[in-house]
């Protein structure tokens, strides 16, 4: 989609005229995120979720450098190295511990919020599939980094997080002890497995700033999608990025560094776990091993199979982890409904509301004690999430009758707040 509408840069001074022509880095920041770059006008606050994101992996990539200048990725010194030396001898250390360890689950939550933007959305449908599977890879890229992550604190539960969830590949027929002793660079996580961890934690986030670029490119092409669903169809239905989005995201920026703030400040264990404040002990095993919170719901997924089902019932539950996150990949042509935004969809709206609950149960279960409630629940819970995404929603996209959509957004906009804009 191309916007014919759109402001033209044309620098002034002479130094920035000399820039654009040399190297028009002026013309890149204005037509993608300045006043060159339309905007639907019906944006609301859940678009801020991906400048959001943007800003966590820059706080994680800024305190993650500073970490790995004072850390030892040994099994001797890595405990002491960041409990020890980060926390009472570096400088500000404790600060930018916490901040690293608090950010990622800042970062995975504005990541979740955003996922679930587009699912309710329609974000992924045409003609943004690619933006969509985009984001899918970041967010695969960001699990196996935060996965990394937490092992090199080595705790208690990241040792022993890193034996139970490695150890599942060994279930793959042939090949996964194999795969297992290559990822570990032995038999049992220890050295090895640390300076591996610690050099692919180091280098996937920018890994994961190279994703996010395509991804930001590969929705100037479409334009952002809106509230409504509906195409912008001229001028009259979009804003300038800069200044109206810029200052409702920095708002949205504010919000987000007071709340981190305040968890990073005065409560900034609360989303870590007890254990992992004792030092890796391989002759010790946890009552109960749990990996952290964002993980919860793939987990509860892997640990609802317990039979043996023409495969071993470990290999189903790593087949089912890693599909709960590849089933996304389909989920633009699984979704064959023209209409984007579950506000004119009723049945796809009480779907998403359901899975929505589906996934906040699986995330309970998964950090839960492996008892038998929890594991049935698990199982019923993992059934309802393939299910939602292989039969209920394309059954939906068949049957469903919309409700009305609007002629366009001005017309969306204007029947929200004419009222009131007439009375002023």
């Amino acid at each position: 989609m191309s916007f014919p509408w759109a402001k033209n840069y044309e620098p002034k001074a002479p130094l920035m005229r000399w820039l654009d022509e040399k190297l028009p880095m002026p013309r890149l920041v204005y037509n993608a995120v300045g006043a060159g770059y339309p905007v639907p006008r019906n944006l609301n606050y859940f678009w801020n979720f991906g400048v959001l994101a943007g800003a966590a992996l820059a706080i994680q990539i800024v305190t993650g450098i500073v970490l790995a200048m004072h850390f030892h990725s040994s099994a001797a010194g890595a405990f002491d190295s960041v409990n020890g030396t980060i926390m009472r001898d570096v400088n500000a250390g404790w600060f930018l511990r916490y901040a690293h360890a608090n950010g990622a689950s800042f970062f995975f939550i504005v990541v979740y919020i955003h996922i679930f933007r587009g699912l309710y959305y329609g974000s992924y449908k045409p003609p943004r599939e690619m933006v969509w599977l985009l984001g899918v890879v970041i967010f695969l890229l960001m699990m196996a980094t935060a996965f990394m992550g937490y092992v090199i604190v080595w705790g208690q539960m990241s040792f022993w997080g890193a034996q139970v969830i490695t150890g599942f590949f060994s279930a793959i027929p042939g090949v996964g002890e194999t795969i297992r002793v290559w990822l570990l660079g032995g038999y049992a996580p220890d050295d090895a497995a640390l300076n591996r961890f610690f050099s692919l934690h180091y280098l996937l986030p920018f890994v994961i700033a190279g994703a996010i670029i395509l991804h930001i490119w590969a929705l100037h092409i479409p334009g952002s999608n809106n509230p409504t669903g509906v195409d912008v169809k001229g001028e009259q239905d979009t804003v300038p990025f800069h200044p109206y989005y810029t200052a409702k995201d920095g708002f949205g920026l504010l919000v987000y560094l007071a709340l981190f703030s305040v968890v990073v400040f005065f409560f900034p264990d609360y989303l870590g776990h007890p254990d992992n404040y004792i030092p890796a002990n391989p002759l010790s095993t946890p009552a109960h091993i749990v990996p952290e919170w964002y993980f919860w719901p793939f987990y509860a997924i892997l640990r609802a199979f317990t039979s043996d089902f023409i495969l071993p019932a470990k290999l189903w539950g790593v087949l089912a982890m890693f599909g709960s996150i590849l089933l996304l990949f389909f989920l633009p042509w699984l979704d064959s409904s023209p209409i984007r935004s579950n506000t004119y969809r009723p049945k796809a709206r009480i779907a998403f509301w359901v899975l929505v609950a589906d996934v906040a149960i699986l995330g309970y279960c998964g950090g839960s004690p492996a008892s038998n409630t929890y594991i049935v629940l698990s199982q019923i819970c993992a059934a309802y999430y393939f299910l939602h995404f292989l039969v209920i929603l394309p059954m939906i996209a068949r049957s469903e009758r919309p409700t009305p959509l609007p002629n366009s957004i001005t017309e969306a906009v204007l029947a929200k707040h004419g009222a009131t804009a007439a009375a002023h």
